[in-house]
């Protein structure tokens, strides 16, 4: 019903300018065509969120590895994180996703699906500000928990998994939901490589219904929603691990 209620809205716009007829007939449930459209455009939305969810996934994964180092005392590791963060956001999204998708078969002979390739690029940009979004938390910790794990004999590891890490990741889950919504928008960038998200099923309508404005305004809509409900589940997850 709240869908229906949002294709309403649109038919209303319809009105809002006299130099163009809007055509929302193309997307209206109520004829054949329409609901066709409206379910190709939705299809996206899987591939979308997988897509995003497994980026994010293996970018914290990196991104603490990389983190790590720059937490000791030796230059080179320091030097490492430092050399790892500021290239990989120095290289930008859409121009990483063309290279590992046509650059890597031409260079080392070595070829992903686009599927593959997208979640790469995304990983590796997104793995950068993850490692600084933990090395922020990790250094947020005291110093004397840090004092008092060691004083309890743990390693480095152990104190890490035990003591710092569970106290970080509250300290840095409103920046890692923040992150999660920025990788669902840069996740639109994959369509260049032919992964059929939503973009590329927004593409594709396009070229069949010639209804541009139409068609990038429902996308619109669609991130919207999809961002607005990510974004209510960050912060009922971080109310709840506010008051534990």
């Amino acid at each position: 019903m709240k869908f229906l209620k949002i294709i309403s809205i649109l038919f209303l716009l319809q009105g809002c300018s006299s130099n163009y007829e809007w055509g929302w007939y193309i997307l209206s449930p109520d004829n054949i065509d329409g609901l066709t459209n409206l379910k190709f455009l939705i299809s996206g939305i899987t591939t979308t969120i997988y897509i995003s969810i497994v980026s994010i996934i293996l970018a914290m994964i990196i991104g603490l590895i990389v983190a790590l180092p720059s937490l000791s005392n030796n230059k080179f590791l320091s030097y490492f994180n430092i050399t790892y963060v500021e290239i990989v956001r120095a290289i930008p999204l859409l121009v990483l996703i063309l290279w590992i998708y046509y650059g890597l078969p031409i260079m080392i002979g070595v070829s992903f699906s686009p599927f593959v390739s997208g979640i790469i690029a995304l990983t590796i940009s997104e793995s950068a500000f993850q490692a600084e979004i933990f090395r922020a938390g990790i250094n947020s910790i005291s110093k004397g928990q840090h004092e008092v794990s060691e004083s309890l004999g743990m390693d480095f590891w152990r104190k890490m998994r035990l003591v710092i890490l569970p106290q970080a990741i509250k300290v840095v889950l409103p920046a890692m939901g923040n992150q999660f919504v920025y990788v669902l928008k840069m996740s639109s960038l994959v369509s260049i490589i032919g992964i059929g998200d939503l973009t590329r099923k927004a593409n594709e309508l396009v070229t069949t219904t010639y209804r541009p404005l139409e068609i990038y305004t429902f996308l619109i809509l669609e991130y919207l929603v999809l961002i607005l409900v990510v974004s209510y589940f960050v912060r009922k997850l971080e109310n709840k691990l506010k008051y534990k």
